[in-house]
Formats: structure tokens, C-alpha cells, sequence
């Protein structure tokens, strides 16, 4: 049972989280007796779960050094050996859409199921939700966002913004705040400064003393165009729609265009989010004179429901 649910995570029938709900419900059976999932079956799950994530593949092969790494140290402690201080906090470089908020989701519960972080939840906030307009409350803001992440993870995006309002900003405050309460806690919280690749660089720049506080570096490459359409074709098998032929050389050709009109600050996934819903939306309005509209035709996504979207 537990190989065939995977197998479901790998096709992306299911999340991890159905996943482990399922094997749940395959041990708890009312003719068996109680099972908890063993630390392995749980890490498969998730495992998987980030394998089945369309390309990323540098992001997965650093995921997975980072895995093996705190594995093996916390062999070594338990037979005594010397061992290196394990510290998680990490910088994501990377365009909007590229994945970071997903992989930090997945990094979560992987710290929870290796007993690196006791809850494994994710806390995602920007500069708004940490600075405030009058003294001392800045650091007051932060430290409440903390207490919401301590035994998971705070993921703070755009993260550089923190750092661009000058000296007497309260942005510092806010970052100094952050720091203390990371090596107070450096055993039960994993901080994740994220952001576009250029700013994050200057942003280490003008601090270097975070740099080595964030030892982990992930660089979020942008999808190809293949990658995107097959993103595309994920999202819509999910909701159960498909395309038509014709209307698969249509997304390509909509996808070539959108990343060469502005491969800079192209939106990766979000743009193809965008672009599907967009097409349902089309989709709707299309059908909805029909008086009893087939299945087929109401799964079926046609050239005339896609058009180009803005990263607006």
C-alpha cells in the first residue's frame, strides 16, 4: 500500500499531505490494529513529493546534500563522534514564480520528520508584516512574527527591502531583531531570506555579516519554455480540464512570447497561473449558452480561450 500511495505523489494524484493521510488510514483500519508511519515511509513521501516538481534540478540536488548532511551528523552524534553545529538558515535568489515558496513549504516538513524542527509550519512575510512606523515597535512586530515561526520556518520575501531605507529606517531594527532571535533559537527555527538574485547579491553586500549567518545559498533558475507547458498542462489535469491539439501549439507559442518580451522579469509559474485561470475563465463564458454541454467539451481548453496575460 505504501509504495502504490507514493507512486500517487510521484503522478501528483495526491499531495504529500493526502499522502500521509492515506497511509494513515491504511495502518488504522477498523480490522487492524493501530500503526504510526514509520520515519521512513514519511520522508519518501515528501521526498517524492519534491522530486515530482517540474525541473529545479539544481535546487533538488542542493535539497538533497542538505539532507544527507544533517543525517549523517546526527549519526555521528549519536555514536559520539565529533560533529559540526548544523545551521539551516538559507538565502533563495530567483525570479517571482521560479518555486521558492513551494520548496521552503517542502523543506518544512522535512525538517519535521528528520526532528530538526519540532512543527515545520511555514511563516511567510514581507517588510510590512516586520516594520513599523514609530520607535520600538518594529522590533515588537518581529518579534511576534518569530514566536508564529519558532519550531518552523520564517520566510521573509523580498527580503533586501529591509535594508533600503538608510540608517535611520527601521529596517535594521528589524534585521538586528531577526539575528538575535536566530542564534537564540538556533536549534528550533529555520529563517529564509529570499528575493530577486541582483538585489539579494547587493543586499549580502551591504551586510556582511549576514553572509555568514546564511550558509545555505539556492539559486532558483527560471523555467524553460518546455518546463512551463508542462506546468501548464499540471495545473490543468489538476482541475481536470486538458488541451485541445491545437491548443497545446498555441500555449507553446503564447509561452516563446511572454519570456522573450521581458525574459527579465518574466513571472515563471505565477505567469502560467494566471494564463490558466485566464483560459477557464474564457472557457466558461464560451460554454455557458450551451443547454447541455458533453464532458468532453466541458474538460476541453480550445485555442480561442487562450490569450497572453501581463505579470501585472
Amino acid at each position: 500500500m505504501g509504495r502504490e500511495i507514493i507512486s500517487m505523489v510521484e503522478n501528483g494524484e495526491v499531495t504529500v499531505s493526502e499522502a500521509l493521510s492515506l497511509l494513515k488510514r491504511s495502518y488504522t483500519g477498523t480490522n487492524q490494529p493501530k500503526h504510526e508511519l514509520t520515519k521512513n515511509e514519511k520522508l519518501a513521501a515528501i521526498k517524492q513529493q519534491l522530486d515530482s516538481l517540474i525541473g529545479l534540478h539544481s535546487v533538488k540536488e542542493l535539497i538533497n546534500e542538505i539532507q544527507a548532511y544533517v543525517e549523517i551528523q546526527q549519526r555521528r552524534t549519536a555514536v559520539n563522534l565529533a560533529s559540526d553545529p548544523v545551521v539551516l538558515h538559507m538565502i533563495f535568489m530567483g525570479n517571482p514564480g521560479s518555486g521558492k515558496t513551494t520548496v521552503a513549504r517542502i523543506i518544512g516538513q522535512l525538517f519535521l520528520e528528520m526532528g530538526v524542527l519540532q512543527k515545520g509550519h511555514l511563516v511567510e512575510v514581507e517588510r510590512a508584516d516586520l516594520v513599523a512606523e514609530y520607535i520600538g515597535q518594529t522590533a515588537q512586530r518581529t518579534r511576534e512574527q518569530l514566536r508564529k515561526a519558532s519550531g518552523g520556518i520564517l520566510f521573509i520575501d523580498e527580503a533586501y527591502s529591509l535594508a533600503r531605507g538608510g540608517e535611520k529606517d527601521f529596517g535594521k531594527e528589524a534585521i538586528d531583531t531577526i539575528v538575535k532571535t536566530m542564534e537564540d533559537q538556533r536549534t528550533n527555527l529555520v529563517v529564509i531570506l529570499a528575493g530577486y538574485s541582483a538585489p539579494m547579491e547587493e543586499f549580502l553586500e551591504t551586510n556582511p555579516g549576514l553572509r555568514s549567518r546564511f550558509p545555505i545559498i539556492i539559486r532558483f533558475p527560471d523555467y524553460t519554455t518546455f518546463e512551463l507547458f508542462r506546468i501548464a498542462e499540471q495545473m490543468l489535469r489538476e482541475r481536470e480540464y486538458q488541451l485541445s491539439k491545437a491548443a497545446r501549439r498555441k500555449l507553446l507559442s503564447i509561452i516563446e512570447g511572454l519570456k522573450r518580451k521581458d525574459a527579465k522579469n518574466f513571472g515563471n509559474a505565477r505567469t502560467i497561473r494566471n494564463l490558466i485561470e485566464r483560459a477557464i475563465r474564457k472557457q466558461a463564458v464560451r460554454l455557458v449558452h450551451l443547454k447541455n454541454p458533453t464532458r468532453a467539451q466541458l474538460m476541453e481548453i480550445t485555442p480561442e480561450d487562450l490569450q497572453e496575460v501581463s505579470d501585472d
